[in-house]
């Protein structure tokens, strides 16, 4: 076999078209063969010789796509001193862009032999290994080009590639949960309809089914252990393993562009599926373990653990931010995807101890050309000390917004002390990020995702039942503040199915119009039950995949309503804070750009909060003439004013309109208490009844009447409403039956 000396840049296998250069690094390496397999398993090693910089590298210039590789790394088996060498145990590329196969979990891929991890095992692991392939780069992307859909605009819908697509009819068989599935057009159609801009795809770099799982009969279904940083994952392919998964994916990622939907990958780079010291030794363990990962400063046999799964990346080494960046342009370079939501994104901040938002990979991310310019998503919150960092990421971050969750959970299962908070979070939480110079958008809004309750499971639940877990249930989250409305879990009673109907129906509508950033959980527009498991990262089956067979077609309608709306009117999606909360009436002085409203229709003060806490009742003013900022064109934008009255009491209240100075007459929107459309104009000054656990939303009245609100004609009709141009969205229709 040929073997040229090849280049040190760019790291992992490169095929240029003729031949293929490989480059690994390494600091403490003595020795690295490259071994490439045949289809029947045949191992060929080539020595590398040439070493520039720590990076060992060959060009071989008969090496074609498709080719399977990986390699042996020699070097001293020292655990106590952190070096982890031992050239028996066939090694993953960290830069492999294709995966091949899976771990077979014997004795052989442990440096250790079982029973005293202090032992070293020779076993060689090639044929229990997974293996690195050789791709082609090159793939027709027939001129597309990425939506670069601005955050204020965007609706994200966090989603796994096959709990998405695993049951639809409409999919063929042969491709369900997998690439192709998610580029279905019955997919992206269905997107559309509920106002995604943005698909945000759970872990998609290949990781490793844990073993200890699949002794239960259990698999790592989330996909939280990744081994591949750049390789899409190999069982979402339906075209194969030895580089077709790549070109799938691409298709895929052109097919939603085609769309306008971006695609934002859920990235784990705080930690890998090597574990703690009683892990395998598949990749980075046996390449560079001090270089890769954080050791306990007092015994390096021990790996310093922020994220609770046995190992942290070592962010304070050079080679390992280069891993990573070099990563992240890979994806929106090559695979064109439009931006990141990175897990347990506050160990990557923890360059020495603290999280530190002047951390080198801040400091990276800020000055990359590439990587600064997509959607950047934090989860800012680690198990570590200190590692709960929601509103502290730097100005060009995003954050998961878990207090906005958890308030708008709390106040809509009627929670007093929760009003004033649903508030901040209801106008776009100023109070977590305008101290940084941030806008609205900063904050992604949800209610639930993938960790925890589904919608519908967060009104039907008052406890986990995570039994098919296989941990007694002592996995996931005891605390979800969630309300079963009087029975737990399925239930015929018309009443509390009516209650939970509504519910899920106030928190879509409070997620998609509340200013910032609306994620929303597959399924949940269609009423995907979990059967109360609400941890199911283990679970790859009926439990937790949508069931298409069982959707809630007014609600699928409700969503896209409101979407609509959103989409409709920038006074629910503001690109900056709003200024105040008093207002000035009367005299013919302008209003603000938002009051809060007390039941009589005056302006709260700061002595109503609570009062009004205990009602558990609250209007907000929204001036669609005071929206900061200007359209593309330069113009000033301005909208419609809107009233929004949310009610988490167990009783109906009566509600009076604001004066005439806020508008002369409103037109009512949305109403999920009401029992019949609202019809007509509605005077300033008027009473109303809100129902129990309802919301409602008011334009001011435009005449004639027009509503543009039409897609509520389609949920009315299934209510048994009049069909025709209806403006209230009746939302009290029965959940499906368990």
């Amino acid at each position: 076999m040929q073997v040229w000396p090849g280049s040190a840049y760019p790291l992992g296998a490169t095929f240029d078209g003729n031949g293929t250069n490989f480059a690994l690094f390494s600091e403490g390496a003595e020795k690295v063969e490259l071994c490439l397999f045949d289809e029947n398993g045949e191992e060929t090693r080539v020595e590398l010789i040439d070493v520039d910089a720590f990076v060992w590298h060959a060009y071989l210039p008969t090496v074609q796509p498709g080719q399977r590789y990986g390699y042996r790394v020699h070097g001293p088996y020292d655990p106590a001193s952190g070096q982890r060498f031992n050239a028996n145990k066939l090694l993953l590329d960290p830069y492999a862009k294709a995966v091949d196969g899976q771990i077979q979990w014997d004795q052989s891929v442990f440096s250790y032999t079982f029973g005293d991890p202090d032992s070293t095992n020779d076993d060689d692991s090639a044929a229990a290994m997974m293996k690195g392939v050789v791709v082609n780069p090159y793939f027709d992307w027939q001129g597309d080009r990425q939506p670069k859909t601005p955050y204020a605009e965007s609706v994200i819908y966090e989603a796994h590639v096959k709990g998405l697509t695993m049951t639809h009819p409409d999919i063929p068989e042969d491709i369900r949960g997998t690439y192709s599935a998610i580029a279905h057009p019955v997919v992206i159609e269905h997107l559309k309809k509920i106002g995604v801009t943005a698909l945000e795809l759970m872990p998609v770099h290949q990781f490793v089914n844990d073993s200890t799982l699949q002794e239960k009969g259990l698999s790592n279904y989330w996909g939280y252990n990744t081994i591949a940083f750049f390789a899409p994952q190999n069982t979402y392919s339906s075209a194969g393993g030895v580089g077709q998964q790549v070109q799938e994916f691409k298709a895929m990622v052109r097919a939603l562009h085609a769309a306008g939907i971006e695609v934002i990958l859920d990235v784990v780079y705080n930690h890998t599926a090597e574990g703690n010291h009683m892990g395998p030794t598949l990749s980075m363990r046996g390449i560079d373990n001090i270089a890769y990962y954080r050791l306990e400063d007092d015994d390096k046999r021990y790996y310093t653990d922020y994220t609770g799964t046995g190992n942290s990346l070592n962010v304070g080494n050079p080679h390992t931010l280069q891993l990573i960046m070099d990563s992240l342009r890979y994806w929106v370079l090559e695979m064109h995807v439009d931006g990141f939501r990175f897990d347990l994104a506050s160990t990557l901040a923890r360059e020495f101890y603290d999280v530190d938002r002047l951390s080198a990979f801040f400091e990276l991310v800020q000055q990359d050309p590439v990587v600064s310019q997509v959607k950047l998503i934090a989860e800012p919150w680690d198990i570590g000390p200190g590692g709960y960092q929601v509103g502290n990421f730097p100005p060009q971050w995003t954050e998961w917004n878990g207090k906005y969750r958890d308030q708008v959970r709390d106040f809509w299962r009627g929670e007093p002390t929760a009003l004033g908070e649903f508030a901040s979070r209801l106008a776009g939480s100023a109070d977590l990020y305008e101290h940084s110079g941030r806008r609205p958008v900063a904050s992604i809004n949800f209610v639930t995702a993938h960790d925890g309750f589904t919608l519908r499971d967060l009104v039907s639940y008052n406890e986990k039942h995570n039994e098919a877990n296989g941990e007694d249930g002592n996995d996931g989250e005891s605390h979800n503040r969630s309300y079963n409305y009087g029975v737990e879990g399925p239930t015929d009673d018309p009443e509390i199915l009516a209650i939970r109907a509504r519910q899920q129906r106030n928190f879509l509508a409070t997620l998609l119009l509340s200013q910032g950033v609306p994620m929303i959980l597959h399924g949940d527009e269609l009423g995907r039950t979990q059967r109360g498991n609400n941890n199911t990262y283990a679970q790859d089956s009926e439990l937790s995949w949508i069931d298409w067979s069982a959707i809630d077609q007014p609600l699928i309608e409700f969503t896209a309503a409101i979407a609509q709306l959103r989409h409709d009117h920038p006074t629910f999606r503001r690109k900056r804070f709003f200024t105040g909360t008093t207002v000035r009436t009367g005299n013919g002085e302008r209003l603000n750009d938002i009051v809060w409203l007390r039941g009589d229709g005056t302006p709260m003060e700061d002595g109503d909060w609570d009062a009004a806490a205990s009602e558990k009742t609250v209007g907000m003013y929204l001036n669609g003439h005071g929206i900061a900022g200007r359209g593309e064109r330069g113009e000033r934008i301005v909208d419609d004013h809107f009233l929004i009255y949310c009610s988490a009491s167990d009783e109906e209240r009566e509600l009076t309109l604001p004066p005439s100075e806020y508008s002369e007459a409103w037109d009512v929107l949305i109403d999920t208490g009401a029992q019949e459309p609202h019809n007509g104009r509605v005077d300033a000054g008027t009473a109303l009844r809100i129902a129990p656990r309802a919301l409602l939303v008011l334009r001011e009245h435009r005449p004639p009447v027009e509503h543009d609100f039409s897609v509520a004609a389609s949920i009315a009709a299934t209510n048994g409403l009049a069909t025709g141009a209806i403006p209230t969205v009746a939302a009290d229709a029965s959940e499906p039956q368990d």
